[in-house]
Parts: structure tokens; sequence; C-alpha cells
């Protein structure tokens, strides 16, 4: 019996080797190798080795070995979950449209030289009563036709489309604005 790694005449003659692994192979199985670690079904420690195996892999043989104990998905099951997971996140999609939405709205005030004041102190130009609104919370102002909108250093933030303000931030209509608990829709007149 010959050994595979050395060299056998095929029915045309030739000498002819063993199979080697193309680079395509070669990533399939990195590639699951990922998913598996990802999957947590590799431990740190077994996904380095097998890397380090996959790399130096000279025959498919090899490859396969690395991956036997991990799970087979093919074309139609990566379509399946892609497909689970697209009307998975379609739900909270629309539930975050919906709330948007309902918002209610915060007309921008004709612009001027001095800020519209955001705040709980009936001084404000725009007074919220809420509790996590602070007494002076934020000013609203607009510049060469920007609207800007500061944070003054208030106790439960300031928000713009979800992001915290720390010091200004441009907003445009249709942004969401939130001081403390309390989230408006901005619209122009």
């Amino acid at each position: 019996m010959t050994p595979s790694h050395e060299l056998q005449p095929g029915p045309d003659h030739l000498p002819r080797g063993p199979a080697r692994v193309s680079d395509a192979d070669r990533d399939r199985a990195i590639s699951r190798l990922r998913e598996g670690a990802a999957e947590g079904r590799l431990s740190q420690d077994t996904f380095l080795r097998r890397m380090e195996l996959a790399l130096a892999a000279r025959g498919p043989d090899e490859l396969r070995a690395l991956t036997a104990d991990l799970p087979n998905e093919g074309r139609f099951s990566r379509f399946l979950f892609g497909s689970v997971a697209a009307v998975s996140s379609f739900g909270l999609r629309l539930r975050r449209a919906w709330q948007t939405e309902r918002l209610p709205p915060l007309l921008l005030p004709e612009p001027g030289p001095h800020p519209l004041s955001i705040g709980r102190e009936p001084s404000n130009g725009l007074r919220l009563g809420d509790q996590t609104v602070s007494r002076f919370h934020a000013e609203l102002v607009s510049r060469a036709g920007v609207w800007i909108l500061r944070d003054l250093g208030s106790a439960n933030g300031t928000c713009v489309n979800g992001r915290r303000v720390t010091d200004t931030a441009v907003v445009h209509p249709g942004d969401q604005v939130s001081f403390g608990r309390l989230s408006f829709r901005l619209t122009a007149r």
C-alpha cells in the first residue's frame, strides 16, 4: 500500500500528489472556526490552536478534521437565520418609528438676538414643569440660520436624537430633543 503523500502514477501515467488546500477552502474553514468561537462552541484556547492548524494545513482532510465537530450551516440556513433576524428587528424598528412620530411638537421660535431658555424655573422662555428638568436646563439659539441647542449643566441631561449633549449641538426641524424625561419633536413654522 502506498502512502497518500507519495507520488502515484495516474491513469494518464503522470505523477500526481495529494490534493492541496485552496485559499478558498482555508478561508471557509477559518470562517467556520470564527463562527464556532462566536457561538461559544470553542474555547479561546481551542480556537487559537485550530486557527494555527488551519493555517498550516496541507490537505482538505486536515481542514475537515478541524471543523468536524461544528455544525455545518449551508446557504439555506444562513438565509433562514438572516430572514428571522430581519423579521425580528422589524418590530423594534416599527415601535421606535411609532413612538418617534407620537412625540409632542416643540415649535422652533422666531430667530432673534436672545436665546430661548428652557427649564423648570418660571422665568424661562419655555417652562417645563417636570422634576427631571433642571431649573435652568438648556437654551436654544439661532446663529446665521443654524439652530444650536446648549445644555446648561443640567442634572438629567439634554439629548438630541438619543445622544447626550455635553456642550452644544446643531439641531434641525424633525430632530428629537429630550430634557430629562421629557421628549419633543422639533418643528418649524
